[in-house]
């Protein structure tokens, strides 16, 4: 009877310890295939030289990041570390993925980048649902300081960079934005004296701002909404970008990129060449325009851009102002547009005397498909302003 229990708490132990083990492990080579099968519907493919799993975390060595169209391309990205990993009905969900800080150097110009991360990532089982589950997404993606010098002078630095994703109830959108704050760019140190002098006067040797960005992508009609767009410099003004077009599908995505891969694959460059352009000239037509628009709103730089630009031609700002109004009108009469020529006719006069704030939109009434864009263009130009509604405004 010892014998018989010895031995079934030796075959219990030994199914305990099978169960336990390789059997039920991550497998942290097909994690990486399912990110891999992600990332080249954006084009790219990410490899690495060793995996290792311990647990619930996985650990990337030797990983690089290039362009999937162009292999020879690589980016090195050190080790990343992939904590809180589940499979997931055939894909999988990471709660964080961590990587190394970036230190870089070539020819005079480094870059460091530290605290570099993305949460909340789900890695999609199957990559052709055409489906939002069929999408590699996190819910947050996190660097810290980047800092560029050339030589040994800072040039470029950025504080902070999140960008943070978030899905509708219906999985039928997602919505996303991006702040980089602590924005800095050192211009005191451009050595032409031509471009030295205009920064100088122009008194920009030292910009600070923010940049942020926000929008939506509605993945059934493929229509990308960037609302806002923009980048604030201190004692410049606020430069901000906004439009809104249909048709970007994933789908489109797709045919993009297979268009990418037979050109970098044909050895015939013109050939090449001109199969891309048709192949794209092609999926142009599945786009749609809904609308743009582009504000630019004054922290004293206009001033001083007119007084240098005067400078230049040996007048005061003054007159150069006066002279801008004078011309505008005539410019515009070349279009052929009356209605468009008094509007921005009037917003540049109202700008040019007190600069606050320029706008220019373009909404139609219905989304205009590209196609009938382009033929205006080619066909009938003056056209263009009604057909996508364009309005011109200052001050408002």
């Amino acid at each position: 009877m010892r014998l018989k229990s010895t031995r079934q708490v030796l075959f219990a132990s030994a199914a305990a310890f099978a169960f336990a083990s390789p059997a039920f492990a991550l497998d942290g080579a097909d994690l990486l295939k399912k990110i891999n099968a992600a990332y080249t519907v954006q084009g790219a493919a990410v490899e690495a030289k060793s995996i290792a799993v311990k647990g619930s975390t996985v650990i990337f060595s030797g990983v690089t990041f290039g362009a999937a169209a162009d292999p020879s391309q690589k980016i090195p990205v050190g080790n990343v570390t992939l904590d809180g990993v589940e499979e997931d009905e055939g894909g999988y969900t990471i709660e964080k993925m961590s990587f190394d800080n970036v230190k870089f150097a070539q020819d005079g110009i480094s870059i460091d980048a530290s605290d570099i991360y993305m949460t909340g990532v789900t890695v999609p089982a199957d990559t052709t649902t055409g489906k939002l589950d069929s999408m590699l997404l996190y819910d947050e993606a996190h660097s810290g300081p980047v800092v560029v010098k050339l030589g040994e002078k800072e040039s470029f630095s950025v504080a902070e960079t999140t960008t943070t994703m978030t899905q509708s109830e219906d999985e039928s959108t997602i919505s996303f934005d991006l702040n980089a704050s602590g924005f800095k760019a050192d211009l005191s140190g451009v050595t032409d004296p031509k471009t030295k002098e205009a920064i100088d006067k122009l008194k920009v040797q030292q910009l600070s701002g923010d940049l942020t960005m926000s929008g939506s992508w509605e993945l059934a009609p493929g229509t990308l909404s960037v609302d806002e767009y923009a980048i604030d410099l201190k004692d410049v003004g606020r430069l901000n970008m906004a439009f809104s077009f249909s048709g970007y599908t994933l789908n489109f995505i797709k045919s993009m990129q297979e268009a990418v891969k037979a050109q970098a694959a044909n050895p015939n460059k013109e050939q090449a060449d001109q199969a891309a352009g048709l192949a794209m000239l092609g999926l142009i037509q599945q786009l749609s325009f809904n609308s743009a628009e582009i504000t630019f709103e004054d922290a004293s730089i206009t001033k001083r851009a007119i007084d240098y630009a005067a400078g230049e031609q040996g007048m005061t700002g003054e007159q150069l102002s006066q002279t801008i109004k004078g011309m505008v009108p005539l410019m515009m009469a070349q279009l052929n547009v009356p209605e468009l020529q008094n509007a921005v006719s009037a917003a540049v006069n109202a700008y040019i005397d007190d600069p606050k704030n320029f706008t220019i939109s373009a909404e139609p009434a219905k989304p205009v498909p590209f196609p009938m864009i382009m033929g205006a263009a080619m066909g009938a130009p003056n056209t263009i302003p009604q057909v996508l509604g364009v309005t011109v405004t200052a001050n408002e």
